[in-house]
């Protein structure tokens, strides 16, 4: 079990990794393609990143809480966790650098990250502690082909639904219509209310994943690899008929991205469990500490906007300026070079936290 948490760890790291990495270019105005989001339809590699998370949320609820009863006592386990990692999450949205350090109520953001994360932990592991595999499978296809009818069928003041970035868009509209300046955009949030449902499926498919690894079947990596084809196939399947669609969170976009994520975390397991090939234990370092690494990166990373060096220039502007730009090299390797100087610094920091054997669970 040991080996298999350890492929679970380097999966996770590699995640958290490119978390930080896609999220702390030098200038957003220059930016290599795959390291950005989709427009709208359709993925990148970036796109995949959040739901990988997700993904091996799940299969990490199976390691967790396999053994443990429907109780009260790990009801509050999971609730508290939850909660912390909303809380987290809303301090990110809310913080400003300027006293009373907290922004107007009207300008707080309340959907993001680490709140999808801790409400998609909750319902995901509720779910697993309550209904066996088959039970799950039906209830993931329900909430997959559910919230395709819903997009799909439902109109919008009167208005035939899209999956256009345009108010009669349901996903679009109601958060809008609930969160009014509360979001990501005017217009929308790509981790907005209706679309976190089918977040939580993506989980689902991580618990399918983590069953296998925790099941005796003697040629897990194979059946990884075959899960991770179907879902693609199917994915793509129905990008005809529902877009694959990072910020809608679509049903094909689930498949595709987890049939990715099987993929990958197989060939990783493949090679760390089947073939004992010794590799990745930087990204395993940070995946011990997921959440406080990312939690740290995004809250620096937000400091270093926030400090101005003078009128015009941010801390994280003049570093990247001084350090970074130079005539011999593009503006997009210049960009990256600054990401990849961040995500050094905190996989070293993730390396001392393993050293010094403090794990910080959130």
């Amino acid at each position: 079990m040991k080996d298999r948490i350890r492929s679970v760890d380097i999966f996770r790291g590699i995640t958290i990794v490119l978390m930080i990495l896609v999220n702390t270019p030098g200038t957003w105005s220059k930016v290599y393609a795959p390291l950005l989001h989709a427009e709208w339809h359709g993925y990148t590699p970036t796109d995949l990143v959040f739901p990988f998370f997700l993904f091996i949320v799940g299969t990490s609820i199976v390691f967790a809480y396999q053994n443990k009863s429907p109780s009260k006592a790990t009801y509050k386990k999971i609730t508290v966790r939850s909660l912390k990692l909303i809380g987290l999450g809303l301090f990110l949205g809310a913080f400003t650098i300027s006293f009373p350090f907290i922004k107007e109520f009207a300008e707080i953001r309340f959907p993001g990250v680490l709140q999808r994360i801790g409400v998609v932990f909750f319902f995901a592991a509720i779910l697993f502690l309550n209904f066996r595999w088959k039970k799950l499978i039906w209830i993931t296809a329900g909430i997959l082909v559910g919230y395709w009818l819903l997009m799909t069928f439902v109109p919008v003041e009167g208005q035939a639904p899209t999956f256009e970035r345009a108010p009669n868009n349901l996903a679009n509209y109601l958060d809008v219509s609930l969160l009014g300046s509360h979001t990501y955009k005017p217009d929308y949030d790509p981790e907005g209310i209706l679309s976190t449902i089918p977040a939580i499926a993506s989980s689902l498919l991580g618990i399918f994943t983590g069953l296998v690894l925790r099941s005796k079947h003697e040629k897990k990596a194979t059946i990884l690899f075959g899960l991770g084809g179907c879902f693609l196939i199917l994915g793509h399947l129905w990008d005809f008929a529902f877009p694959i669609n990072k910020a809608l969170w679509t049903s094909s976009f689930v498949l595709v991205t987890g049939g990715w994520a099987n993929i990958i975390l197989a060939l990783i397991y493949y090679l760390t469990d089947v073939r004992k090939i010794q590799f990745g234990s930087i990204f395993r370092y940070a995946g011990a500490n997921a959440i406080v690494v990312y939690f740290l990166s995004s809250f620096v990373t937000k400091l270093f906007y926030s400090i101005k060096v003078d009128s015009e220039t941010s801390l994280h502007g003049w570093l990247f300026q001084k350090i970074y730009v130079h005539d011999f090299l593009s503006m997009q390797m210049s960009s990256l070079l600054y990401g990849l100087t961040v995500v050094s610094f905190y996989c070293l920091l993730a390396y001392f936290l393993y050293l010094k054997r403090i794990f910080i669970k959130v």
